[in-house]
Order: structure tokens, then C-alpha cells, then sequence
């Protein structure tokens, strides 16, 4: 049978957009794709780099206060949202066309419109025109999702949370995950009072307990209200703003509530079911290691598997699965020590086990540290960074690494690369420091605080 594609991918996020420019500029496949929003996807319009951009803007007000301590007279600093955020969205409309020239000259054939799946080796754009494909690719990423509380339409999500037409000066956020508590600090840098519910024991749930309770407690020092323990049972219009009544039995008002609450595979009306595929609980795509699903033919990466909703792991996958199919090279992304960062303020750096899922596995040692950093003690500041490395008393090797401080994120990177190559504690000590930094307190911790 003879298709009109090798290859047709469905979603031009970061995951399928790089599936599509291996298979079509490395591999000589024909390629299609299909974007029915922007091109970039979550990551690069309503994710990862407008979000970062947020947390540069809002760490500026902290900055300054510094600064005074070091002898600057900078005078009264203004935010202008306004002036930002039109400077935000040029960026993204300039990454957008990036993205779109990146596929052109791969020789990518693209098409701006929802595509859904009618068969194994067949999709029907929103037109009514069908395309033939040997191999299909979803990759539509996913989508935030708000729980059904009465009065949910008056909330938003992060979706919407680059293009407000002006800042609140009281903010609901509701999660308490790495979305939500990264908008929490973002807002409160940006001068608006900050509220954060959710329903759980503690905020960051999956990341290591000393870890997340050490940014907790930094968000709070500054001033946020977290709450925990504690959800939203319906929201109410004012004539002043959004009433939130709680289950706490408080009943607040806020200018804006965004839901944070977790994102879902964006899986609806794709046509998967028709194909005999069982989807997962919410909805996510089962694949194999090589981003296969039971229909052969069909395929699927980045957070619409549910695997690691991380932009660099939907990257890895695509172009594993490219390489795979038309590279001939059988490529499967290892989903181990992953390294991750929350852009909260402090940040959050992690690799590898978390203490609790440590002491679970085997026996271990762990080397933990806090403590003022010379920037901001020097600025007469309370703040603490947090250092930790979690050891196996049984191979010496490192199996995990968090860090609860400035410029967190990337600290971790160059940690995962020795945590990955095997690098034993010993290795660790064996390192000579560089003074002065936060980061050789990594080497210099010789004796464990605890054993498990």
C-alpha cells in the first residue's frame, strides 16, 4: 500500500516537533504534522519558557532589596505589567517561528488544524481531508485540569496566566504541586498578596520531605499563606471580586483564582478508543519503552503517556522514537535519574531517590546541610539553603541529590551528570572545592547526619 506519509504526528509541542525534524531531515522520511493551538506547544507558549521568563521578572524586587544592602541607591523600582507582557508575547511569537522554520527546512509538511485518528494509517484533519500515514505519532501533550466545584467558570488556569490584562492585588492559588507553588512565588515577587490551598499534607508532593518542607517554609518566611490541608468547595462572583469558601470553613475574597490542580493527557476525541486502545486512568496513552502502543502502527511521547511530564524527557522520547523507526536503531530513552528543578523562590534541584523511597530499597546514609548563604547573610536576610545526598551504605554510590536553594536548577544539572556515571560518595569527598559557593557544601560533608 502506498501512504501519503511515512510518518504523520499529531501535536507540535516539543516532543513531536523533534520526532518530526529527525524522521524527516536525519532519516529522509515524509513527514506531516498537525497543530490545531501554536507551535511549541505547552512548554514554549504556555509553559516552561514563559513561565521562567515570569520568575526572572518577579525575582527582580528581592534583587533590589539586596542591593541596598551592598551600597546601591536604586531608588524606587516600579513594575510595569503591562510593558512586560508585551514584550513576553513578541518572545514567544519569535520561538513560535522558530519552531515552524526548524520544521520547514527539516522538509516537514505542516498543517495548522486539529487532526484526529479514523484508523491505524489513517487521520482526518478538522477540514474532512485525510491523510494515509505508515507510522502515526500522538504527541498532544496535556492540558490542565480543574476540578467540577460550583463556580469553577470564575477561576483560570496557567493557560491563561500569561495574558492577563492587569495583575490582582489578591490571588487564590489552588495545588500544590510544582505549577502551583512556582505561580505562588511568582506572584507574591510580583507584589500581589498570595494566598495557596491545597488539600494535601504538605506542598511538592513526590519530592523529597526535608526538601519541600524547606521551600514551605521559605515561602511562608516571605509571605505567602499556604495553606494545607485545605480545598476549595465552590466560588462565588462578588461585586468586589471571587468569594472562595473553603473546607476549612473560611470564606475569602481574591481578584483572580488560578487552579493549578495537575495537567491531563490531552486524549479527548482523538479517535484512540476506535482503534481497540484502552487508555489509562486519566487518560494517558500505555506504550511500551519504545513509544509503541498495542496498534503498531500507532505511537505516542511526552506527557500524553504519563510517564515524566518533563519537556527534555517528551524531547529524548521523540527523537528516540524516530531513530528507532526510521533510523534503524532500536532506541529507548531511559526514564532513570531524571533530574528536575522547581522554579520556586527558593528553588528546588532533585535527582535520584528521595530518602523515603531510599530507605525503602536498602539501607543508606544520609548527608544533609543548611545553612545562610554569604549573599544574602551578608544582606542582613534569615534565608537557608539546603543541601542533601542520600548514600548506599552497601555500594557508596550516590543515590540521590537535592538542593533547596538559589540557582538550584542548575546546580542539579552538573550534579545528575555524576550522579548518572556512578560517582560513590568517596568520589564526592575526593572533589576539591570551590570557595566561596553554596555548592561545595556537595563536598564537604563528611559525616552523615542520619542512617536508615
Amino acid at each position: 500500500m502506498a501512504f501519503d506519509y511515512d510518518l504523520f504526528v499529531i501535536g507540535g509541542g516539543s516532543g513531536g516537533v523533534r520526532a518530526a525534524r529527525i524522521a524527516s531531515g536525519e532519516h529522509g522520511a515524509k513527514v506531516g504534522l498537525a497543530e490545531e493551538s501554536r507551535m511549541g506547544g505547552t512548554c514554549v507558549i504556555r509553559g516552561c519558557v514563559p513561565k521562567k521568563l515570569m520568575v526572572f521578572a518577579s525575582a527582580f524586587p528581592e534583587t533590589f532589596e539586596e542591593a541596598r544592602s551592598y551600597g546601591w541607591d536604586l531608588g524606587d523600582a516600579l513594575f510595569d505589567w503591562s510593558a512586560f507582557r508585551t514584550r513576553l508575547e513578541a518572545e514567544l511569537d519569535r520561538l513560535e517561528g522558530a519552531y515552524r522554520n526548524t520544521l520547514t527546512n527539516a522538509g516537514v509538511t505542516i498543517h495548522d488544524t486539529r487532526a484526529t485518528l479514523v484508523d491505524p494509517h489513517r487521520v482526518r484533519l478538522a477540514s474532512g481531508e485525510e491523510f494515509t500515514a505508515r507510522h502515526i505519532l500522538v504527541a498532544t501533550g496535556g492540558w490542565p485540569f480543574v476540578p467540577e466545584i460550583p463556580g469553577k467558570e470564575l477561576a483560570i488556569t496557567s493557560n491563561e496566566m500569561f495574558h492577563l490584562d492587569e495583575l490582582p492585588q489578591r490571588a487564590l492559588v489552588v495545588g500544590g504541586g510544582f505549577i502551583a507553588s512556582e505561580f505562588a512565588c511568582i506572584l507574591h515577587g510580583l507584589g500581589v498578596e498570595v494566598c495557596q490551598y491545597y488539600r494535601g499534607a504538605q506542598i511538592l508532593r513526590g519530592f523529597d520531605d526535608e526538601a519541600r518542607g524547606h521551600v514551605a517554609t521559605a515561602m511562608q518566611a516571605r509571605g505567602i499563606q499556604v495553606h494545607c490541608g485545605t480545598d476549595v468547595m465552590r466560588l462565588e462572583k462578588t461585586h468586589t471580586g471571587i468569594r472562595a469558601i473553603a473546607t476549612d470553613g473560611t470564606e475569602r475574597e481574591f481578584d483572580l483564582v488560578l487552579y493549578a490542580t495537575g495537567r491531563r493527557p490531552n486524549t479527548r476525541d482523538l479517535g484512540l478508543e476506535a482503534l481497540g486502545l484502552t487508555l489509562g486512568r486519566h487518560g494517558e496513552i500505555p506504550v511500551d519503552r519504545f513509544s509503541q502502543t498495542a496498534v503498531p502502527s500507532v505511537h505516542a511521547v511526552g506527557d500524553v503517556t504519563g510517564r515524566i511530564n518533563l519537556t527534555p524527557v517528551a524531547i529524548r522520547e521523540g527523537h528516540a522514537f524516530a531513530d528507532t523507526i526510521f533510523g534503524g536503531r532500536a532506541t529507548a530513552f531511559d526514564h532513570e535519574l531524571v533530574a528536575s528543578a522547581v522554579f520556586t523562590q527558593p528553588e528546588l534541584g532533585s535527582v535520584g531517590l528521595t530518602e523515603e523511597a531510599a530507605r525503602e530499597q536498602e539501607p543508606i546514609e544520609v548527608y544533609s546541610t543548611a545553612f545562610r548563604p554569604m549573599k544574602t547573610a551578608f544582606a542582613g536576610k534569615p534565608d537557608r539553603v539546603m543541601m542533601k545526598l542520600i548514600v548506599s551504605q552497601a555500594s557508596r554510590k550516590v543515590l540521590g541529590c537535592h538542593i533547596v536553594a538559589p540557582e538550584a536548577g542548575e546546580m542539579i544539572q552538573l550534579a545528575a551528570i555524576a550522579i548518572r556515571m556512578g560517582a560513590t560518595k568517596e568520589d564526592f569527598d575526593r572533589t576539591c572545592a570551590v570557595h566561596p559557593t553554596m555548592s561545595e557544601e556537595l563536598v564537604t560533608m563528611r559525616k552523615p547526619t542520619r542512617t536508615a
